[in-house]
């Protein structure tokens, strides 16, 4: 990261640092019985934060970004607290019988809000990325073009959002296949049918983690250029 980055791949790796220490203090803090869900939004926040304002130096592209990612994570929030509730797939899979063998599941939290907070953690990276990519795009075209109108700045959003889109996605979807490659190898030589498949706790835990992630990822396109566009109007009110 030094070799590559210089200044900025040393910030980009204390970043890495800072939110590998905050994800550790999450742990620490729901395991002496804090609000799951409450320290996973603070923390969630504090993430995200780190990650943008640490990953560019121009301010009009982090704030930009930061507000962004946290509208599109209010928005993701109300989506997996109903969905989790429904899916039923917080605990653990038969395929984890042997490795809890002897232990106790008596650890007193409730695996229903830690399921919630798995979701939240997973999906800022990709709300993250997806965030900067576009205010970065939009910051480079205002650069170039400091009296582009604002409908017109949109539009070039949503241009950098559509291309961004595919990759992502593929990004996020071999990232899940290649962590269960295993998993799916353990499917098919004990000969699961597609039902089965369908209601295996693990599987379908993860899949919705892939699926809500994916719709932050979605949904980042044009909230985070919607809020560049009240940027761009706001300052030409100003200026006039």
């Amino acid at each position: 990261m030094l070799l590559v980055g210089g200044k900025q791949g040393l910030k980009s790796f204390l970043s890495l640092a800072i939110n590998f220490s905050v994800i550790f203090m999450t742990v620490v803090l729901i395991g002496l019985d804090f609000p799951i869900i409450g320290v996973t939004l603070l923390n969630a926040t504090i993430i995200l934060a780190v990650t943008i304002y640490l990953g560019d130096d121009d301010p009009v592209t982090t704030e930009t970004a930061f507000y962004g990612s946290m509208l599109v994570m209010v928005v993701i929030v109300i989506l997996i607290i109903p969905v989790e509730h429904w899916a039923t797939v917080q605990g653990f899979g038969n395929e984890n019988t042997e490795d809890l063998e002897g232990l106790s599941l008596l650890v007193g939290i409730k695996f229903l809000d830690v399921s919630i907070a798995t979701t939240i953690l997973s999906s800022l990276g990709a709300i993250a990325e997806a965030a900067m990519a576009i205010s970065a795009g939009l910051g480079e075209i205002l650069t170039q073009n400091p009296d582009i109108a604002a409908q017109q700045l949109f539009k070039d959003g949503m241009g950098i959002g559509k291309q961004i889109i595919g990759t992502t996605f593929n990004t996020l979807f071999f990232g899940f296949f290649g962590g269960f490659l295993g998993l799916f190898i353990w499917f098919e030589r004990l000969s699961y049918t597609f039902g089965e498949l369908l209601n295996n706790k693990i599987f379908v835990s993860e899949l919705l983690m892939i699926l809500i992630s994916f719709i932050g990822v979605i949904l980042t396109i044009p909230i985070t250029t919607w809020v560049m566009r009240i940027k761009v109007s706001r300052k030409s009110r100003v200026r006039k």
